[in-house]
């Protein structure tokens, strides 16, 4: 018996798939979570886990990174390296100028260290009096 080989044209692949291989999420199951609780948008619809992503399509993604929304240019099922999986999406300018402006409010914001233990003592002889 001869073996054959069965050529097979990729037209979509699954959006929880393809978030995990283009490195929004670090596991399918952190993907298909945001789907679930809405957090991706697919052409300006929510997005459920096993909705498939095709060429072209808009996304609206929300992770702890940001607000992303991005054109899908390629299609993976695979997880590579971070610069093949900048190749499956453009990032639109608003979106890229709307991070980096809500990154810097973040950076402005007081930021509170955990005191020392040399901080810790005085704040009880403080107390203690």
């Amino acid at each position: 018996m001869a073996d054959r080989c069965y050529a097979v044209s990729v037209t979509g692949t699954r959006i929880d798939k393809w978030l995990w291989a283009a490195r929004f999420f670090k596991t399918r199951t952190l993907a298909a979570k945001a789907c679930e609780l809405g957090r991706i948008q697919s052409n300006q619809q929510p997005a459920r886990a096993s909705r498939e992503v095709r060429v072209g399509d808009m996304l609206r993604i929300r992770n702890e990174g940001g607000d992303f929304e991005v054109e899908v240019l390629g299609l993976s099922e695979m997880r590579g390296p971070t610069p093949v999986a900048q190749t499956l999406y453009r990032e639109s300018e608003a979106s890229r100028e709307l991070r980096i402006k809500v990154a810097e409010e973040r950076k402005s914001l007081p930021h509170f260290e955990k005191p020392t233990k040399r901080d810790r003592r005085r704040i009880e002889r403080l107390r203690d009096r």
